[in-house]
């Protein structure tokens, strides 16, 4: 600990060294987050199959044991990364992030297939959100904490606008982790109680939403994953910036709807996910919520 300590000094006395690790770390971690990314619902999948076959048996149908889609299991570790197209294993010097797809200029070496501008995005996404951590908080654990709590509001964010799924191997740990250290990190700005209260009130408010637009119009108007992520947001912000996260999640993204429905002939009957809206407003409380705050308050 004590290592660490010191090394926390270190970056005191050097805020560009401080800079440069962040955005280094960001970057690197930004490649992994790919991964999760693409194969965390697939690893989702693979277990509503398993749970679905198991079923199926337990009520005496006769279901095939083995299918196609499982015949390799999909884990975060196996199998090793490779093109989605022809499915050529990646080369360490090809797993460089942003510099190798740059290099390849977009395509595979080996088929020459376009590969998705999401991997470099994702991956510098990573690094400034790091880097505006390192920025805005001195160094120490809480810094070290808020990089998770960007990097999971990052992952869940675009798996959200591929899947329309928020997973609760995402939202529920951030949640319970952002408790955890109003508990036991001694500098961590939100007491216990505002966390708690932020968590049970960000739940609530979108839970209340779902039922009345259900009760109203017979649909569900978005999903649980929602609920639980923006109690996470509640649990690490505390109670006082659920008005600024709402506000400004439900802002944007019904501009967005609107001009994806008025620009782009989008159908008004495709749902929308509203998770990287939530993600993203829970970053600008983040940054900017106490400046924002003070800015209303005083003007009132």
């Amino acid at each position: 600990m004590s290592v660490v300590t010191e090394l926390f000094s270190v970056f005191e006395q050097h805020p560009a060294l401080w800079l440069g690790v962040a955005l280094l770390l960001g970057l690197i971690v930004g490649s992994f987050l790919n991964v999760v990314i693409l194969r965390l619902p697939e690893m989702m999948a693979q277990d509503w199959r398993r749970e679905c076959r198991e079923l199926l048996s337990e009520q005496g149908d006769t279901v095939s044991t083995h299918t196609d889609a499982d015949a390799q299991t999909v884990t975060l570790l196996r199998p090793r990364s490779r093109c989605p197209q022809c499915h050529t294993p990646i080369k360490a010097w090809q797993n460089v992030p942003i510099i190798s797809w740059l290099l390849l200029r977009g395509r595979c070496q080996q088929c020459g297939k376009r590969i998705s501008v999401q991997y470099p995005l994702v991956e510098l996404s990573a690094g400034l959100l790091a880097l505006a951590v390192a920025w805005h908080f001195e160094p120490g654990w809480y810094a070290l904490s808020l990089w998770l709590f960007c990097w999971i509001l990052l992952t869940s964010a675009v798996i959200d606008i591929r899947t329309q799924l928020l997973p609760d191997s995402l939202t529920l740990p951030l949640l319970w982790l952002g408790l955890v250290l109003a508990l036991l990190l001694p500098n961590f700005p939100v007491s216990l109680e505002d966390a708690l209260l932020g968590a049970v009130f960000g739940y609530l408010a979108l839970w209340s939403v779902y039922w009345l637009f259900k009760l109203l119009t017979g649909k569900e108007g978005m999903g649980f994953g929602d609920f639980k992520l923006l109690a996470a947001l509640g649990a690490w912000l505390g109670w006082q910036m659920l008005p600024i996260v709402i506000l400004f999640s439900a802002l944007v993204g019904s501009v967005v709807g609107i001009a994806m429905i008025l620009l782009l002939g989008r159908d008004r009957q495709i749902p929308i996910p509203f998770g990287p809206y939530l993600a993203g407003a829970g970053l600008l409380a983040l940054f900017w919520g106490e400046s924002i705050m003070q800015a209303y308050l005083g003007g009132l």
